[in-house]
């Protein structure tokens, strides 16, 4: 166990923020805890992340105004007596930790309506409001894409479509002019909205890669997510998300991005839905595929395989991937990320491994000019989805970068306060 000799202000001087919470992260004995299956659960719903909808939300309609009289014996003018009807609910959404992803949402929200004003001047019943609960972090816009809101805080709720006002009763519109007025007033429609609801951020990290990479296979082995698994590409049609656990009790979440290929930026394949994802991801997983090239028999002995990226080097799997990336949002590709080899146990792998290692090292050193003393070099973790090879050194990265991703969000919010001034 590394032990600290000197002041933690001579770590931060002489090695960079990576090296200083690399140790850290060693003294606290922090460990990856392995999923267990729920007990007692043998049919699991089968579901996948959402993150985007479209939908229209309706509020209650108010309840009608009653037109009545009284009917008491011996008195023949007894006067109107009908009641108010009741208001019609809201359609409200709500934040709540409770709630990771829009999949329960329907693309036609409708509150209540309110009920009818009975006889004997009884008021009807208001509709309860209708409450939508969506992740912390979600934006609501408009049909034309203007942000009507932000629900960034537990508790945090807007109002998306107001219900209608209940009617007035005859019983209302008694005055000493008319004492028998015979009249009441129908209740008000709701208002109906089309709106865009989007999540800011869906996972930690997110892992990109061409179509048949292994990243499927890859959230299986280290969450207890359940993507469908095949070898044809484009099995993964919408993204998942596992939960990775830790002994001390955090949580990482990482999303299963669908395949991307050579021209997505325009729209090719799904491209743009699925650029959509890694924008709403903090950190960028790229999954490169040492399988690229390699076939087995079983695969041979089928049919033809779809090899969009046939003939790629990792390398340049790895420059297509990051040029589709800022094709689409100029800056996305320099998000923190981390480098990940998958099918290692194939092969040939080592050297193609190697080769990948030295071509990133020369880039480098070509951007630097010289070696600073600084600069760490840029390593390539070599994993096997399939064979559990490399899924402890991967599991204890994430969380390395998690814990740096925190610490300079931290330190960036103590620098710079958010101004509640008046707009």
């Amino acid at each position: 166990m590394l032990k600290f000799f000197k002041p933690v202000t001579w770590y931060l001087e002489q090695s960079t923020l990576q090296e200083f919470i690399t140790r850290c992260y060693f003294c606290t004995k922090i460990k990856h805890v392995k999923p267990k299956k729920a007990k007692g659960v043998s049919l699991r719903k089968k579901g996948h992340f959402v993150d985007y909808i479209e939908l229209e939300v309706c509020g209650g309609k108010g309840g009608n105004g009653m037109l009545s009289f009284s009917s008491i014996p011996h008195k023949e003018w007894a006067g109107p007596d009908g009641g108010d009807g009741g208001h019609g609910g809201h359609v409200i959404f709500k934040a709540s930790h409770n709630i990771k992803s829009l999949s329960h949402l329907k693309t036609l929200e409708k509150a209540d309506n309110g009920v009818s004003g009975k006889t004997k001047e009884r008021v009807g019943k208001n509709a309860d409001h209708r409450y939508l609960e969506v992740p912390k972090g979600t934006v609501i816009k408009s049909g034309n894409g203007s942000i009507l809101a932000s629900l960034d805080k537990e508790g945090d709720f807007f109002i998306a479509a107001r219900g209608g006002a209940g009617g007035k009763g005859n019983h209302f519109f008694l005055s000493n002019e008319n004492r028998a007025p015979a009249v009441a007033e129908l209740g008000a429609e709701g208002q109906v909205r089309l709106v865009k609801v989007e999540l800011k951020t869906m996972a930690h990290f997110g892992m990109i890669g061409f179509p048949n990479a292994g990243k499927s296979t890859l959230l299986r082995a280290i969450s207890r997510a359940r993507p469908a698994v095949s070898a044809y590409p484009f099995t993964t049609l919408n993204p998942h998300v596992g939960m990775i656990l830790y002994d001390d009790h955090e949580q990482i979440a990482v999303a299963d991005i669908p395949g991307l290929i050579p021209g997505a930026h325009l729209n090719r394949g799904l491209g743009i839905s699925f650029l959509r994802h890694v924008e709403r991801c903090l950190c960028l997983v790229y999954v490169l595929d040492l399988g690229i090239g390699w076939q087995n028999p079983e695969q041979q002995q089928g049919q033809q395989e779809l090899r969009l990226t046939s003939g790629l080097s990792l390398f340049d799997q790895l420059k297509k991937l990051q040029y589709e990336l800022e094709q689409y949002l100029p800056g996305l590709s320099q998000r923190p990320g981390l480098l990940l080899a998958n099918k290692v146990d194939l092969p040939g792998a080592d050297s193609r491994l190697r080769e990948l290692q030295a071509k990133l090292e020369e880039e480098q050193i070509d951007k630097e000019g010289s070696k600073s003393k600084h600069s760490l070099p840029i390593k390539v973790f070599g994993v096997s989805a399939k064979k559990m090879i490399g899924i402890e050194e991967l599991l204890h990265e994430l969380r390395v970068i998690y814990d740096k991703h925190n610490i300079l969000s931290q330190d960036s919010q103590h620098e710079s306060p958010v101004e509640t001034g008046k707009r």
